[in-house]
């Protein structure tokens, strides 16, 4: 089984995981609102792999959490990432932030999960995930009214969760909306999801990989202001 590190940076939440398969070794986060990465991200890839009773050379890949989220953040882990991987001369696996935060609520048939990161003002970064995780609408960058997400108010639950939920709430009245403000991204959930891409030898170029910023949306409303 393939052993990997996955390193989430998109929010507040510095988080390192070391994988075997499935199955977590080793976690090592800390969830502060003042961004320490740059401070945190290393001691705690030292601290997780020795948790594990590993060291670099006993890893198959490398795993990341690729975006959206915090441009800084997500610039720290990447960075982080693309440089272990070119001195190890390992694969690198991008996963979806949003979709490793779905992977937190347990669902059932009927049920969606919404994963919603605050943006800037009204905006949240976010995704539809069915009751088997899969992704039923694409990530987009938008402003939340009162009509946001109301084509799943059929579903007997709308799970909306994360830290752009909190200005959800206020807004979207629909009773089967619930909302869960406390998800945060963590490398825990990467590990089944940098397995899977891993079987498959879903890897990224190392030289050109890049974190999904949805910048085009951010430039337009500058554009727009």
């Amino acid at each position: 089984m393939a052993i990997i590190l996955n390193l989430e940076t998109a929010t507040t939440n510095c988080s390192v995981s070391v994988s075997k398969g499935n199955e977590i070794l080793c976690l090592k986060e800390n969830n502060a609102a003042d961004y320490s990465h740059s401070e945190q991200l290393h001691l705690f890839i030292k601290e997780a792999l020795q948790g594990a009773s590993l060291s670099f050379s006993g890893l198959d890949a490398i795993a990341v959490s690729k975006g959206p989220g915090s441009y800084t953040g997500l610039r720290i882990g990447v960075s982080a990432a693309k440089g272990l991987c070119f001195s190890l001369d390992l694969p690198l696996i991008s996963i979806s932030t949003l979709e490793s935060m779905a992977h937190q609520v347990n669902l059932k048939e009927g049920e969606v999960v919404i994963p919603v990161l605050d943006a800037r003002r009204m905006e949240v970064y976010s995704c539809v995930f069915d009751h088997q995780y899969k992704e039923i609408r694409e990530t987009r960058a938008e402003i939340i009214d009162e009509n946001s997400f109301g084509d799943y108010a059929s579903f007997s639950k709308v799970h909306i969760v994360g830290s752009g939920a909190e200005k959800c709430q206020p807004i979207l009245q629909a009773p089967n909306f619930n909302f869960d403000t406390t998800v945060v991204p963590s490398a825990k959930q990467m590990a089944i999801l940098a397995n899977q891409k891993f079987q498959k030898a879903e890897f990224e170029d190392v030289a050109y990989f890049e974190p999904y910023y949805l910048k085009d949306f951010v430039l337009q409303m500058k554009k727009n202001a």
